[in-house]
């Protein structure tokens, strides 16, 4: 274990300094492939490199920014005392990486968004300490409602807001047919979680979600096509449905219900298709309202989902 070693080579007096670099390189990768798979809820570092790859597709620059902002993340968790083993399952760096490829999808790769990017990344600590102990008390703590990516949403909002002199506005493609968006947005969609518009990177991280289990893979592509079918029926953007933004939601709730939350032969199918519907409809009234949506079409909808299943007696949570 990465975590046992570490500890072994720090009390030790007569280490070797290369050996100790050694230890936390190898500790910082591991912590950052589990900290990009978890970002689907999986602790698998080859799709952790894979979902890394995917913003290279995006940029280089991009992938920079979120092994800095995922780095930063972790680093604050350590430092307010959070255990090694939490951190070294990414737990602590998914929310920094994704602030990292936001605050890249707002400036792009100009110089300002690389301080920004680590400064993200450690309020990310603070923020989900506060989210955690808002939904760990009070009448929300029965319903044991996760955090997941609402302190990303917070921090992202943060950097938007405070950078708007810095904005970049990369334009969109053009698409001519509804078949042309629903089959472009079946792998945009899950690259758009990250925030990355790549057909390619959608592919890669979808081959990385059926590498941690079938189950992932399946759960994702039945909640892209879920958010991409009620995205056209209710008339969206052709541009904005082909690039992903109406169902990158969908995609997160498919799999949170399917693999993560319910127990059951069926019922986790049954709420990762009706949660995927769900979150397709919020995300299109989130769109309307000045602001930005990031997964936020996907955590109401889990929220929401959860309590449901707390309600329901023959329902079970995992």
């Amino acid at each position: 274990m990465v975590g046992t070693e570490l500890t072994d080579i720090r009390e030790s007096r007569w280490c070797a300094p290369g050996r100790l670099l050694t230890g936390w390189l190898r500790y910082g990768v591991v912590g950052l492939g589990h900290g990009l798979s978890q970002i689907f809820f999986q602790t698998n570092i080859l799709t952790g490199a894979l979902i890394l790859a995917a913003f290279v597709t995006q940029d280089w620059r991009m992938a920079v920014l979120v092994v800095l902002g995922a780095g930063a993340s972790s680093v604050g968790g350590r430092l307010v005392g959070i255990p090694v083993a939490d951190i070294r399952t990414g737990a602590q760096g998914f929310c920094g990486a994704l602030v990292g490829a936001a605050t890249f999808a707002v400036l792009g790769g100009q110089w300002a968004s690389y301080p920004i990017a680590v400064g993200g990344g450690l309020l990310c600590t603070p923020v989900t300490w506060a989210l955690v102990w808002v939904l760990g008390t009070g009448p929300l703590k029965q319903f044991g409602l996760p955090s997941t990516t609402a302190p990303f949403c917070l921090v992202a909002t943060v950097v938007l807001v405070s950078t708007m002199g810095l904005h970049t506005h990369p334009p969109l493609g053009v698409v001519e047919s509804n078949t042309q968006a629903f089959f472009e947005s079946l792998l945009t969609n899950i690259s758009q979680v990250v925030l990355v518009d790549s057909i390619w990177g959608g592919a890669l991280i979808l081959i990385g979600l059926f590498i941690a289990h079938w189950k992932v893979g399946v759960a994702a592509i039945i909640g892209s096509g879920v958010g991409s079918l009620c995205a056209l029926a209710m008339n969206a953007s052709l541009q904005m449905t082909a690039n992903g933004l109406s169902g990158y939601s969908g995609v997160l709730t498919a799999i949170a219900f399917a693999t993560v939350f319910l127990k059951g032969r069926w019922e986790p199918w049954m709420f990762a298709v009706a949660g995927s519907a769900v979150t397709a409809v919020l995300t299109l009234v989130m769109d309307r309202i000045p602001g930005p949506t990031y997964t936020w079409p996907y955590i109401l909808t889990t929220w929401l989902g959860l309590i449901l299943i707390y309600l329901v007696p023959q329902l079970r949570r995992r």
